[in-house]
């Protein structure tokens, strides 16, 4: 089976392909293709409130792009969901009826709550297989806001979405008040249920995972990120695209991110984190397919 996700982002729009086969145990979840453009809606929306005619341009030619490559692939079913920046602009009506007339894209504007409930369909709690059962927390940041839950026994036991992302505190729209109320939370569901270890998700610390020379499914020390967020920090924005190779729409909002992992792994005393590299894009198609289970079983 196939299926198409859309993720339209704060920093970036993506379009990921999969495809589902069924003749193990469990089912395999196999991506296809991963198409990402980075039009950056929260550069309008966070400080503004409104997205602007050229970016909503920018989206709505992406989105008709995405839609030629959907009617390709042929997927059994789509997904296109808005998160944080979306959720913000007040012109998000618009804008969604405009990408539905000129693309047949149905466009969701979802909740934070919806967002961090779509994210646990990675089905991370099976990473750790050697800890199986046990408590571990998962932080997502985007380009808008970070979901952190808590799952313990493969349940959901809390979530949290914050409006704290790297865009926000790039831009400077992120007060101390805002820092207080997530390490409050963070640390009274930590002291609650006691998370063994973190499972990171978000294109930021994908990159920190392949740069830090970390085994695949092994997990980033806590050591080792901080040694990152200070080593990448220390180089201009410049230099970092030219010195250190780092994309130029990531060049300006990797020490930010990193700033949230490390200051979460802090609150919580968690000193490892998992990084499987999957994200919201990854949940929509499990959800898709859970949903293909459901209707035809």
């Amino acid at each position: 089976m196939k299926f198409a996700a859309i993720d339209v982002g704060s920093n970036a729009v993506r379009l990921l392909l999969a495809k589902v086969e069924e003749e193990s145990v469990r089912p395999v979840y196999e991506k296809v293709a991963l198409f990402r453009m980075p039009i950056r809606l929260g550069e309008d929306a966070f400080p503004h409130k409104r997205i602007s005619e050229e970016k909503v341009q920018k989206l709505v030619k992406t989105m008709i792009g995405f839609r030629y490559l959907m009617d390709a692939f042929e997927p059994a079913d789509y997904m296109a969901c808005a998160t944080s920046a979306m959720r913000e602009a007040s012109n998000n009506r618009e804008i969604v009826d405009l990408i539905n007339r000129e693309s047949g894209i149905d466009l969701s504007i979802i909740s934070g709550k919806r967002e961090a409930e779509i994210i646990y369909y990675n089905h991370v709690e099976r990473l750790a297989e050697n800890e199986n059962n046990l408590c571990h927390m998962y932080v997502d940041v985007g380009g808008g806001s970070t979901e952190i839950l808590i799952f313990d026994d493969n349940k959901i036991m809390e979530s949290r979405s914050f409006d704290i992302g790297s865009i926000r505190i790039h831009e400077g729209l992120v007060t101390r008040r805002d820092w207080e109320d997530m390490k409050l939370w963070v640390k009274h569901v930590s002291s609650r249920y006691h998370p063994i270890s973190a499972v990171g998700s978000g294109g930021n610390i994908n990159f920190l995972f392949s740069v830090s020379k970390t085994n695949e499914g092994a997990p980033l020390e806590y050591g080792k990120l901080k040694k990152l967020h200070t080593y990448i920090r220390s180089f201009p924005i410049e230099q970092r695209i030219s010195e250190l190779g780092i994309r130029p729409d990531r060049a300006d909002v990797i020490v930010p991110a990193a700033k949230i992992y490390l200051s979460v792994m802090k609150w919580s005393g968690i000193t490892e984190m998992f990084v499987p590299q999957m994200g919201l894009a990854d949940g929509i198609v499990h959800v898709l397919y859970s949903k293909h289970k459901q209707t035809f079983v």
